[in-house]
């Protein structure tokens, strides 16, 4: 979602995607960050970015639609393509040599019996069988299951959140018209959340959706789910829908995502506080709780007016059934999906995974708000490469670190685990249910480091290095950071790497001690305070609100941002980078997103040949509405309203991404 969402009368006059509900942001990463930078001569990677021309001849807004490219300047990255020019314009595009393809939109066929898209007449029933909206994480499992097959598979697609004011006629603009919103666009809204599984095949180098195929499936804000783990059957889980705590419907705001490597997905609920309302977010018993993760009286999304369950004041445990990972096998579209609570109660945002040399399952994952925090899990027990079915529930049994880095470069993994430290009844935590359910204050007690919105959380599969994207945080004061490398107000965001010890030559992802280096501080070089890349990076290459990153085959980064017209006036786009050698940091613009959108969900092919990006809410601009967009992208057509999609960028005449 954008870094801040002007709620107007739905809700308060706060900005509600980053509330900031960490009441004791303590020390910042901003303030390591400073100090580390000031003590040391220089940063690996890091060069010093030559002043940067003025932009204003370039920076293109409304409807431009040309996709100027920029010479190829030489230097020591190992990319290869041209880069474009920053723009902002109503439509996409791509380096000169590459080819974009429309692959799946809002609206279009997933089941069988799905109409025909008709945004002028939707219904909740038609959704429900049709591609969500608002795509964000993107998995591709080739098929047959098992195989390298880059030519066939399963595209497995979050869809985050809904965007009323775009989504129905007559509602006007801004997110006020979600005040406007009938019963039944709510319900088209629900059926619009959750998540899509597509089976697509490449045929003479374009990409389709396979029709009819049986692992399509849809699943939804009302689709039956089990609770897994710790936290299962708890009290504070138990509704009346639901008196065992153990069954919930849907999943909801589902930002990046990841996979396991016995080819289950893991889908996340990220901003879950968008959809509760109801005057026990101030008075009711779990107040304080509920303001920890941002619910308010007026919640963003006003579902409470139709919806019990997400009224507080009716059903004041509904909120403590969202904010987990749930994973589902998308081979079986029978298959019931399950919220694996050990993994932590946040806004999670990503989970990827890496097997670590004992074989045990390390997962990642970023608190998206601003002073929150970076976590991981270790699986309990090693995975089984020989029996998927044994591996079914791995996710109940392991633990849940969260990270204190420290100025000296140490990263220290914090265990939530009850009885330890202050995790004790004592402190309010009677047993690991709590500490799970509650993982915010538990982390928040063990003296987590706050982070600036840490998002993606991904491992390099070549250097098994992990990079932390932190995409930006606005609300940092000047007397938290250092007056040497002044962040304060850090709307650009950085990326940090943290590199886990390997005695024995390989990466130990479950050891409790690593180190951390920072990659880049993102901005515009000679322009924000403390922007660092590598000192050949052009004046188009720089970037601002890191979000999302994938890797190649070659260990590269793929950087996709989210934020960037607000705080540096280009479009989201998607960057690349070398990560060691000569070209480390070296950020080159690979792709822009039309006016409104953000991309997200960076994701290859077995053999690098295709990137598949989720390009969400196009034409969210101030002002725009269905009935007047900013951008019909990528229809273009007057009777269609702007349409989240995915779309997969290939080389032209085939080839290799990057190269």
């Amino acid at each position: 979602m954008p870094d801040t969402y002007p709620v107007d009368a739905v809700a308060t006059d706060v900005e509600i995607e980053d509330i900031g509900s960490n009441p004791d942001p303590r020390e910042t990463i901003g303030e390591l960050v400073d100090r580390r930078l000031t003590r040391r001569a220089a940063l690996r990677g890091l060069g010093g970015a030559a002043a940067a021309a003025t932009l204003a001849d370039q920076l293109v807004a409304g409807a431009r639609e040309a996709s100027a490219q920029v010479p190829m300047t030489g230097g020591p990255s190992s990319l290869t393509f041209p880069e474009l020019r920053h723009q902002l314009a109503q439509r996409d595009a791509v380096a000169e040599g590459y080819e974009i393809q429309v692959l799946l939109r809002w609206g279009d066929a997933v089941l069988p019996d799905a109409p025909a898209f008709d945004p002028a007449a939707q219904t909740p029933a038609a959704q429900a069988m049709q591609f969500g909206y608002n795509n964000d994480f993107i998995d591709f499992q080739p098929l047959p299951q098992g195989s390298r097959s880059a030519d066939r598979g399963l595209l497995v697609v979050n869809h985050e959140y809904s965007n009323a004011e775009l989504m129905f006629p007559g509602l006007g603009a801004g997110s006020a018209a979600r005040n406007r919103t009938t019963a039944e666009q709510v319900k088209v809204e629900m059926m619009a959340h959750g998540l899509s599984v597509v089976e697509i095949a490449r045929t003479d180098g374009r990409w389709a959706a396979v029709a009819d195929s049986r692992f399509n499936r849809r699943i939804t804000g009302e689709t039956p789910m089990r609770v897994s783990g710790p936290a299962a059957g708890h009290d504070w889980l138990k509704t009346s829908a639901d008196p065992t705590g153990t069954r919930v419907l849907g999943t909801l705001n589902n930002c990046a995502g990841g996979n396991t490597p016995w080819g289950t997905i893991l889908t996340t609920e990220e901003n879950f506080n968008y959809y509760f309302s109801g005057a026990a977010a101030k008075t009711g018993p779990q107040a304080e709780a509920y303001r920890r993760y941002g619910i308010v009286e007026r919640a963003m999304f006003p579902w409470g007016r139709f919806e019990t369950r997400f009224d507080l004041d009716k059903e004041p445990n509904e909120p403590n059934r969202f904010g987990w990972i749930v994973e589902f096998d998308p081979y079986d579209p029978q298959s019931q999906p399950v919220k694996r609570t050990a993994l932590g109660r946040f806004k999670h945002e990503g989970c990827t995974h890496v097997v670590n040399p004992d074989g045990r399952v390390v997962l990642y994952s970023g608190d998206d708000e601003r002073f929150d925090y970076v976590y991981k899990f270790v699986t309990a027990r090693p995975w089984n490469p020989n029996d998927r079915a044994a591996n079914r529930d791995l996710l109940d049994d392991g633990t849940l670190f969260v990270a204190r880095f420290a100025d000296d470069g140490k990263v220290q993994w914090l265990p939530l685990t009850h009885g330890e430290g202050p995790l004790t009844p004592a402190n309010g935590f009677p047993s690991q249910a709590e500490v799970m359910i509650n993982a915010r204050r538990a982390a928040d007690l063990l003296g987590a480091t706050p982070m600036d919105r840490p998002e993606d959380v991904e491992t390099n599969p070549v250097t098994g290095r992990t990079y932390v994207i932190l995409t930006n945080n606005g609300n940092r004061r000047e007397d938290q950071v250092s007056p040497v490398n002044p962040r304060a107000r850090n709307a650009h965001g950085h990326i940090i790497e943290i590199v886990p010890p390997a005695p024995n030559g390989r990466p130990d992802h479950a050891a409790t001690e690593a180190r951390w280096e920072v990659f880049l501080l993102a901005g515009r070089p000679g322009q924000d305070a403390g922007a660092r890349y590598h000192r050949a990076t052009s004046d188009q290459g720089w970037l601002s609100c890191p979000d999302n990153c994938a890797f190649d085959a070659k260990g590269r980064i793929w950087i996709s941002t989210d934020g960037a017209p607000g705080a540096a006036g280009v479009a989201d786009g998607l960057y690349a980078a070398d990560t060691q050698g000569p070209g480390r940091a070296l950020t080159r613009l690979f792709y822009q997103a039309p006016t409104g959108a953000e991309v997200c969900g960076p994701c290859f092919t077995p053999d690098d040949t295709t990137i598949f990006l989720a390009i969400q809410h196009p034409a969210e601009d101030r002002g725009s509405s269905f009935d007047r967009p900013s951008t019909r992208w990528p229809d273009f057509q007057d009777a269609m309203p702007p349409r989240p999609s995915v779309i997969a960028i290939v080389k032209r005449g085939e080839g290799t991404i990057g190269e």
